[in-house]
């Protein structure tokens, strides 16, 4: 049984490991503020976006930042105050918004979304795909149920947004000039299933077929309708629910170490590589899914320290010198 002393060191750790997330998500939110887009204000000036789970985390930045270049939002999401207090938000910046109540594993409320967003704006030119599901769980613990769920809102949901907005967004569709270029579908992906990810088999099943939607659409909608498919990759996010959902905070300054550029990415990182593929400067990118992640899911953990490594190196370089080269050691 643990004693009384043990309960409350591991109480301890619980709460420093808590006060060091919240430190490191002001940080994120402060730095974020101060960081200036690239891009002009204008670049997607009489754009009208629809983005789905929109409402808050990676979805609400992108809506933030796409509205601040110029496009009216819709947001789709289950949670109808998530969606409203992201609308008065939007609104509050001057940025036009409208926000439906709506699950995208609900055909019906895809269709009933779409329609609404082109009635109140006219137009549909940016799909986003950013509604996700995700827990940790154990491969054998995971029911077939809780395995479909995710398969459902990732991907099944993608493909549902994308069937339903596709006569608005192809080139010369509803409320589209003939003479201008299709629309623009991003779908949120993850860097899961490039190789393999601890407990979480059903995302990325999920995130593998979005990526497959991707790519298929991208063939077939960019040859037939103008329209340009692309996803976008994240990797680890500070400041999101995920981060906090799937216990990632306290292992964040060790995973630090073994990451290229050592620090985990912003929100902000993510809306703008979103405004960059929604507007002409990614008018040639279709087909691909960019990846997000400061080289992340490349990493591996060192097996030797780099002291050790360079030390051997150096021997083994040294031994290479004195050998004799091209002599054949075998009488064959």
């Amino acid at each position: 049984m643990p004693t009384i002393l043990q309960n409350r060191a591991t109480i301890n750790r619980i709460l420093h490991r808590e006060k060091a997330s919240k430190e490191l998500q002001t940080k994120s939110r402060k730095k974020a503020s101060m960081v200036e887009s690239p891009f002009k204000p204008e670049i997607l000036r009489g754009k009208v976006a629809l983005l789905t789970g929109g409402g808050s985390g990676i979805g609400y930045e992108i809506s933030l930042q796409l509205g601040k270049h110029g496009a009216s939002i819709a947001i789709m999401g289950r949670r109808k105050q998530v969606v409203d207090s992201a609308v008065s938000s939007l609104n509050s910046l001057g940025i036009p918004a409208i926000g439906f109540e709506g699950d995208v594993r609900k055909r019906e409320d895809a269709i009933r979304v779409v329609e609404s967003t082109f009635k109140h704006f006219g137009r549909l030119d940016i799909l986003v795909n950013a509604a996700a599901g995700n827990f940790l769980v154990p491969s054998e613990d995971l029911s077939p149920n809780g395995f479909r769920t995710v398969m459902d809102i990732d991907s099944v949901g993608t493909f549902t947004m994308c069937h339903e907005a596709l006569k608005y967004l192809k080139k010369g569709g509803l409320g589209k000039d003939p003479s201008t270029a299709g629309g623009t579908i991003i779908n949120i992906s993850a860097t899961l299933h490039y190789t393999a990810t601890w407990y979480q088999i059903h995302v990325s099943a999920a995130k593998a077929a979005v990526d497959s939607i991707t790519r298929n659409l991208a063939l077939e909608w960019g040859t037939d309708y103008d329209i340009r498919v692309n996803g976008i990759a994240p990797g680890p996010i500070g400041d999101t629910a995920g981060m906090s959902k799937l216990g990632l905070e306290g292992i964040l300054s060790k995973a630090m170490e073994k990451m290229p550029l050592f620090k985990v990415g912003e929100k902000w990182d993510i809306a703008m590589a979103a405004v960059y593929l929604a507007s002409d400067a990614g008018k040639y990118v279709n087909g691909t899914t960019l990846v997000v992640d400061g080289g992340e899911w490349l990493s591996k953990p060192r097996h030797f320290p780099k002291d050790a490594v360079k030390q051997l190196s150096r021997v083994v370089e040294k031994r290479s010198r004195h050998a004799p080269a091209g002599i054949p050691r075998s009488k064959l």
